[in-house]
């Protein structure tokens, strides 16, 4: 299995209330698209996490050479005190290249506590199997132990893709998705947006 080096920015928007630590307002936090890059569709609801993912993106390589994603192991923190702050343009680089130079004894949390001193943890990323089909996997965002919503059962989505394209900041970030909620009451939309890293190599040599 190869993992690969990951970062993203979600923004889920739900009926949860605002974690209470928070005191910013991000009710209309809108996404950031480079000037002549195709959108994706805009949110039913208003956003009630904007969060930046650090992790991998994991791929099998078959006998005949071509890379198969089997999944993805992230952490989340909560970044929505950054919108609209001149620091939050540059969260997604600065985070990727802490994380893509680490040793490899960091964990995520040591890598984001270079860029932001106090990080709010809010859960983690990864794959489970499909809840509605029992058939392949699909992606998991669970907020269930770990920050305000620690506890609560129902801190959790299980999403599925609706539509996505091609990561505006070049080819060698994977796609930017817009997700609806399969399972779990965290969110019913999730965006994953302005990624860093996350492709397979693109040689198995």
């Amino acid at each position: 299995m190869l993992a690969t080096t990951l970062l993203t920015f979600a923004l889920a928007s739900c009926a949860f209330a605002y974690p209470s630590y928070r005191t910013c307002d991000i009710s209309n936090a809108s996404i950031a698209y480079p000037e002549g890059a195709s959108t994706l569709p805009a949110p039913i609801n208003k956003p009630s996490y904007v969060a930046v993912a650090i992790g991998t993106q994991n791929y099998t390589c078959s006998a005949a050479g071509t890379y198969n994603l089997v999944g993805a192991v992230a952490e989340l923190y909560d970044t929505s005190c950054l919108y609209n702050t001149p620091l939050f343009s540059k969260v997604a680089t600065r985070a990727y290249k802490a994380w893509k130079s680490a040793p490899a004894s960091w964990t995520p949390q040591k890598a984001i506590r270079l860029l932001y001193p106090t990080p709010a943890a809010l859960g983690q990323h990864y794959f489970v199997t499909n809840p509605v089909t029992g058939v392949g996997s699909s992606p998991k965002w669970d907020f269930t132990s770990t920050g305000a919503t620690k506890g609560n059962a129902n801190a959790y989505v299980v999403a599925a893709k609706n539509t996505g394209l091609a990561a505006p900041t070049g080819a060698q970030d994977i796609d930017w998705v817009y997700l609806k909620s399969v399972a779990g009451s965290l969110a019913q939309e999730v965006y994953r947006v302005d990624t860093r890293g996350g492709q397979p190599p693109a040689s198995t040599n």
